[in-house]
């Protein structure tokens, strides 16, 4: 069920990051759920180098909440574009 969840948020995480980001994007469902679940990720890492948050007691990096997800999709998704727009 975790999985579940995990995917759900990562495609409106990922749906909220194309849309602040305006453009024509390469990707389809698949790639939008991609992109917000490793934003999840990336948001919670970041979050923890810049504040020193989201660790959990045993030092493993959990992922970002709503806002932190968003940012970090919205990082990886220009990363995806400029790697699209080249090949």
């Amino acid at each position: 069920m975790g999985w579940l969840w995990m995917f759900i948020v990562g495609l409106i995480v990922g749906i909220v990051a194309k849309f602040l980001m305006p453009g024509k994007d390469p990707g389809g469902f698949i790639i939008t759920a991609i992109l917000g679940i490793a934003g999840m990720f990336l948001g919670g890492w970041l979050g923890s180098m810049i504040l020193g948050t989201n660790l959990s007691p045993d030092g493993q990096v959990q992922p970002a909440g709503f806002i932190g997800g968003v940012i970090g999709a919205i990082i990886l998704l220009a990363i995806y574009r400029m790697v699209r727009r080249r090949t």
